[in-house]
């Protein structure tokens, strides 16, 4: 569970984007339900891109297959338009190019509708917006594995400066700004910082690609 002194601070922002109707009434019932949440919901990618557009969120809840563009093209979309939101694929894939794909777009989440509960679901939103990033456990082995195969290869030069390797390899390790920020006794958007520089110089576009890039640098080798 989350510790509450961990939290959001505020109101989380949340546009969910699902073509089925269904899904979206109970995902908008449940996170509606809860005064920490302030929920919209969109039926196809373009129009999620229109009201990012329009408006900032904090988190998008995003189905990877949808009639038209895929969930992993409007992702990547949505972080070159709003690189801060945060994005979870909520969606019922489980194949392992997806998952992979969906990383690599910038997505920070990624939860499989059938083994995941609608508190769950309220649950990983806010850990998202406090900055970390999460995996329904199914699909984390896969990662894992995915983890191992790119260690094999060989370690790419890297122009982090010694304090951001740090920073990354606390990421990589599933740490939230939070627990980083008090590890090196410096300030979370000092960490924010720190990210934002680590993502640009990789030319990244997410903390959990980091991390995969941590892994395939070997820098984490304690991770295998």
């Amino acid at each position: 569970m989350i510790d509450p002194v961990t939290a959001h601070a505020e109101v989380i922002r949340v546009l969910l984007v699902d073509d089925q109707e269904l899904f979206r009434r109970g995902v908008t019932m449940v996170l509606g339900a809860d005064g920490g949440f302030e929920i919209e919901d969109v039926d196809d990618g373009d129009a999620a891109l229109v009201r990012i557009a329009e408006e900032p969120f904090d988190v998008v809840l995003l189905d990877v297959r949808m009639p038209g563009r895929s969930g992993v093209e409007i992702c990547g979309a949505i972080k070159e338009t709003a690189p801060t939101t945060g994005i979870i694929m909520l969606t019922a894939s489980d194949d392992e190019a997806d998952l992979y794909e969906s990383i690599k777009a910038g997505a920070a989440g990624y939860l499989l509708k059938d083994g995941s509960t609608y508190d769950q679901v309220a649950e990983a939103v806010k850990l998202v917006a406090a900055g970390q990033s999460l995996i329904s456990p199914s699909m984390a082995t896969k990662l894992l594995d995915e983890f191992v195969h790119m260690a094999k290869g060989p370690a790419p030069a890297t122009t982090l400066t010694a304090r951001e390797l740090q920073v990354l390899r606390l990421v990589a390790h599933g740490k939230s700004n939070r627990d980083i920020a008090g590890e090196l006794f410096i300030s979370e958007n000092t960490v924010k910082n720190h990210i934002r520089n680590i993502l640009e110089k990789l030319q990244m576009k997410s903390r959990m690609e980091a991390a995969m890039y941590a892994v395939r640098s070997k820098l984490i080798d304690d991770v295998l």
